[in-house]
C-alpha cells in the first residue's frame, strides 16, 4: 500500500470516528442521553434567553446538517472518491468541523459557555477554510459533489455564522452584562450589521454559495420571528433581523457563480 493510499485511509477513518462522535454529542444535547441544549448552561442558550437567539423552529436546520455530514462520511468511502482532490482537500477539516460540533454540545452541558465561544469560533474557521478549499477547487462536477460536500458545507457554515452571534451574546449575557433596552437594541443591531457583512465577505470570496446564503438567512429569520412574537420583544430587532436575512439573500445573488 503506497504512501498516498495510507493517509487517504487514515483520512477515511478519522472521519468515520469524527461523525460516530458527532452522534454521540447529539444525543446528548438533543436530551437523549443528557440535557437539551436549551435546558443546559442554566438556560442561557434558550430561544428566549437574548435578542439575538433564534426562535426554536430554527435548530431544525441541523438534522439537514447531520444528514448532509453522515452522506457525507458514506461519500468519502467511495471508491472513486476516496483518492479525489475533493476528498483530500476536505475531508480532515470535515473531521474537525464534526469534532468541534460535538465538543460544543459537550461543553455547554458543563455550562462552560465561554468555553464553547471558544469552541463555536474555531468551528466558523474550520468551516470557512474548507468552503474556501472548495472554492479553489471549482465547481463541482457531479450532482454528489454538489449536494453532498458543497451543499452540506455550505448549510453547515451559514447557520454557524449566526449562531456564533447567538453564542456570544449568550454568554455576555449570562456573565451579568445587561444593558438597558435602547443600548441593547442597539448592540444587538450592531451585530446583525457585522453579520451581513461576514456573508459579503464569505461570497464575495467563495462565490454565490446558496446554501451558505439560505442557512444564514434562515438563523436571521427565526431571530426576526422571535423578536416580534417571543420574548425578549424587540420590533427594531426584529426589523432589522428581517432586512439582515434579505440582504443575504441579494447578496447571493449578486455573487459571481462559482467557477469551474
Amino acid at each position: 500500500m503506497s504512501t498516498a493510499t495510507t493517509t487517504d485511509r487514515a483520512r477515511q477513518v478519522v472521519v468515520t470516528l469524527a461523525e460516530v462522535f458527532c452522534i454521540v454529542g447529539t444525543l446528548v444535547g438533543t436530551g437523549v442521553i443528557g440535557t437539551r441544549v436549551a435546558e443546559s448552561s442554566g438556560g442561557a442558550l434558550a430561544a428566549d434567553a437574548t435578542l439575538l437567539a433564534p426562535l426554536g423552529p430554527a435548530f431544525s436546520i441541523w438534522s439537514v446538517v447531520y444528514a448532509g455530514l453522515a452522506a457525507y462520511t458514506i461519500w468519502q468511502w467511495l471508491p472513486s472518491v476516496a483518492a479525489s482532490p475533493r476528498a483530500r482537500a476536505t475531508g480532515w477539516l470535515a473531521a474537525a468541523s464534526m469534532a468541534l460540533n460535538a465538543a460544543w454540545l459537550l461543553v455547554t452541558q458543563q455550562g462552560w459557555l465561554w468555553a464553547s465561544v471558544a469552541v463555536i469560533v474555531a468551528l466558523v474557521l474550520v468551516l470557512g477554510v474548507l468552503v474556501q478549499r472548495l472554492t479553489d477547487l471549482g465547481a463541482p462536477s457531479t450532482l454528489a459533489d454538489r449536494v453532498v460536500v458543497d451543499g452540506t458545507f455550505g448549510l453547515y457554515l451559514g447557520w454557524v455564522a449566526v449562531a456564533v452571534c447567538a453564542n456570544v451574546t449568550a454568554t455576555l449575557v449570562e456573565q451579568g452584562v445587561t444593558p438597558s433596552s435602547p443600548v441593547a437594541d442597539a448592540i444587538a443591531v450592531a451585530v446583525l450589521v457585522v453579520v451581513v457583512g461576514v456573508a459579503a465577505v464569505v461570497l464575495a470570496r467563495t462565490g454565490r454559495r446558496w446554501t451558505f446564503a439560505a442557512a444564514a438567512a434562515w438563523g436571521l429569520s427565526w431571530i426576526a420571528v422571535g423578536r416580534l412574537t417571543d420574548s425578549p420583544e424587540s420590533v427594531v430587532v426584529g426589523a432589522v433581523a428581517v432586512v439582515a436575512a434579505l440582504a443575504v439573500l441579494a447578496l447571493a445573488a449578486r455573487a459571481h457563480p462559482v467557477r469551474a
